[in-house]
């Protein structure tokens, strides 16, 4: 009996089509979120996670999977009791309502896609491009974690560590010599291990001063603002960067060292004065951080609402803190009640590289506000 061979020529990808369906999806998730980031960024759900791990995004750029009918546009068949004659009707298309702000209303509202994305996933989307700006080497910079690189091969070393590779090589090579080019059994002297050396990875010293105003002027929404910039300026320093110190300091008339919790969640009251937040930055710096041994980066949000006899003393006490810093940088929150004579516009009087400010007057701003601080060529920004 003569065999019989039969050549498959099934598409084996269509196994895996549920797979490829699922990874293109998310990618196309990944995608809408990398267009919306600026909606994204400043979502409640997301600020107020409270360090769950995965998140709901809404995505208005993307829609669910859904059957679309067009009323009234297109021919359409259907199905029906079978007792209709010509001329009867059917239905009618609904009219558009032409009183807006009247009753329930009858427009359509635009859906949007709610994706699940994880912290970590969405952080690495919006870190993407962003770095600390200046970043020079220090005197004393600071051991940031210990590596263990595979350099050397030894012919005695532990079982765990054996390099399969050249073993193999070795005997071939000790059989060819005996006149048998082939593998065949290992000896122990065939046997090579590798060994390694550790190395150590050093990272420039950093700390970061986060200024915060919390005065009377500074509303639900301002201090809303604030902290979204702050919650993932945290974020990204501690994602990219294994030897950054943040410094959280809050104030109102008066200035004081805060923790990161109180930093996040408590509030004050009272008037604004922004040259104490600044003078205890400047006494910080003097007493903590050496800038010959660390890297200084200096950020404060307010809604500019400051008192006008201290204005002239900001300005004084910035320019001191350029001379130490790095960067540093001012956000001024656009709130309701805004004024002209804010402390931005005594700003523009400030004429230095290292000194940037940024107007924020919605939420989506906040992302903008992120590159512009943490663009690591500030040199290439007009460009």
């Amino acid at each position: 009996m003569s065999g019989e061979y039969t050549v498959s020529r099934e598409d084996w990808s269509l196994h895996r089509k549920g797979e490829i369906d699922r990874e293109r999806h998310r990618e196309k998730v990944r995608e809408a979120i990398k267009k919306n980031l600026a909606d994204v960024v400043s979502e409640e759900s997301i600020i107020l996670s409270d360090g769950r791990k995965i998140v709901k995004v809404p995505i208005r750029s993307l829609e669910e999977y859904h059957f679309r009918f067009d009323t009234g546009k297109r021919k359409h068949i259907g199905q029906g009791q079978g007792d209709t004659k010509e001329g009867d009707v059917l239905g009618r298309e609904q009219k558009k309502s032409t009183a807006p702000g009247k009753g329930a209303g009858e427009e359509p509202g635009m859906d949007y896609y709610e994706a699940e994305i994880t912290i970590d996933e969405l952080a690495q989307l919006i870190f993407e491009d962003l770095g600390l700006p200046n970043l020079q080497p220090k005197k004393k910079p600071e051991l940031a974690s210990e590596a263990f690189e595979f350099k050397d091969i030894r012919k005695k070393g532990i079982s765990t560590n054996i390099d399969r590779k050249r073993t193999i090589l070795e005997a071939i090579k000790r059989n060819a010599r005996q006149g048998q080019p082939r593998f065949g059994k290992i000896t122990r002297e065939d046997l090579r291990y590798k060994t390694w050396d550790i190395t150590y990875k050093y990272e420039s010293n950093a700390v970061i001063l986060a200024m915060m105003d919390t005065s009377g002027s500074m509303g639900p929404y301002e201090k809303y603002i604030a902290r979204s910039f702050f919650f993932w300026m945290t974020r990204f320093l501690r994602t990219k960067y294994q030897n950054v110190q943040i410094v959280f300091l809050a104030h109102h008339v008066e200035a004081k060292e805060t923790t990161e919790e109180e930093f996040f969640t408590k509030g004050a009251s009272g008037g604004t004065r922004c040259s104490s937040v600044y003078q205890l930055a400047l006494e910080t710096i003097a007493k903590r951080y050496n800038p010959e041994d660390y890297n200084i980066y200096a950020f404060h949000f307010s809604d500019g609402d400051n008192l006008t006899s201290d204005n002239e003393k900001c300005l004084k006490l910035i320019n001191e803190l350029l001379q130490v810093c790095n960067l540093v940088g001012y956000g001024e929150i656009e709130g309701p009640y805004y004024f002209t004579s804010t402390l931005r516009v005594v700003y523009r009087k400030i004429v230095n590289p290292k000194f940037t400010s940024v107007g924020i007057k919605s939420k989506s701003d906040v992302y903008p506000a992120l590159k512009t601080f943490f663009n690591p060529h500030p040199e290439n920004a007009a460009k």
